[in-house]
């Protein structure tokens, strides 16, 4: 048997091990520059690198995109509900400010008067500009009989408030009242002249306006001159301001001097009242 035959094995064995340490020696071995298979490689798989960090960045950004929606709709909720708040302020502010001098006659009327008053918010009112017949939120449980004088705080010079005649109650319930204003046709007041004390009648109209005429026709009746409620008849509480004569009518052919009055309170803006219990 030759040599070879004998020794196969071992020789084998022999040459693996030399192999092994070979590329032990290569690998472990510093080197600036890379091999042939390695650059292949990495030629591979770099681009596959970078689709794989390109997406996953995407994704990242993806879902921090939708929770930064969530917080922008998170923080778009809490302005609307901020500029709700401060919308439903500033209409608060310009109500104030609109009932200014309404608010002033009203705290005024309150300290002086030497009526038991009984206030009430206005609640409802027949079609029209005028507040000629409304409804307000109280009634027989707060007291309001039927046939009350209705008032309002006015002005009737500059600083002196006083209570300026609205109407009358005409019909009560439970917890509602139903009010004509003197401007409407069905009211008549009798007046004093507070200058010259001499007396007369008033009434509403159709159209909101209030004329009259005085007992006497010779009185001394001018522009200008305040009316108040008499008391005569029982209809409206006495000394409570009606207006001011906004002109002079002589009537000789019917022996009477007629007037029209400017009534102290605006029947175009009513907000609240007063009821003389």
């Amino acid at each position: 048997m030759s040599f070879f035959n004998r020794n196969k094995e071992r020789m084998m064995v022999t040459a693996v091990a030399i192999i092994l340490i070979v590329i032990i020696g290569v690998t472990s071995t510093e080197r600036m520059a890379l091999s042939k298979v390695e650059k292949i490689i990495g030629n591979i798989l770099t681009p596959i690198g970078k689709v794989s960090n390109s997406i996953g960045k995407g994704v990242s950004d993806f879902f921090e995109g939708v929770k930064n929606i969530g917080k922008l709709k998170e923080e778009n909720e809490s302005l609307k509900k901020q500029i709700s708040k401060l919308e439903e302020e500033n209409r608060n502010y310009l109500n104030i400010i609109g009932k200014t001098d309404y608010l002033k006659n009203e705290a005024k009327v309150l300290e002086k008067t030497s009526f038991n008053l009984i206030s009430a918010q206005i609640i409802g009112k027949e079609p029209g500009s005028w507040f000629d017949r409304f409804t307000i939120d109280k009634g027989i449980k707060d007291g309001i009989k039927k046939g009350s004088t209705v008032v309002q705080g006015v002005e009737v010079e500059q600083n002196i408030i006083v209570e300026g005649v609205v109407g009358r109650v005409v019909d009560v319930g439970d917890n509602w009242s139903k009010i004509v204003s003197i401007i409407d046709e069905v009211n008549s007041i009798s007046f004093v002249n507070l200058r010259t004390q001499d007396g007369g009648v008033v009434s509403g109209s159709i159209d909101g306006q209030i004329s009259g005429f005085l007992y006497d026709n010779k009185s001394d009746v001018i522009k200008g001159d305040k009316l108040f409620t008499s008391g005569l008849g029982g209809v409206f509480a006495k000394d409570i301001y009606i207006g001011e004569v906004d002109e002079v009518i002589d009537a000789e052919e019917e022996l009477m001097k007629k007037i029209t009055v400017k009534p102290a309170v605006n029947f175009k803006k009513l907000y609240k009242v007063f009821v003389i219990d």
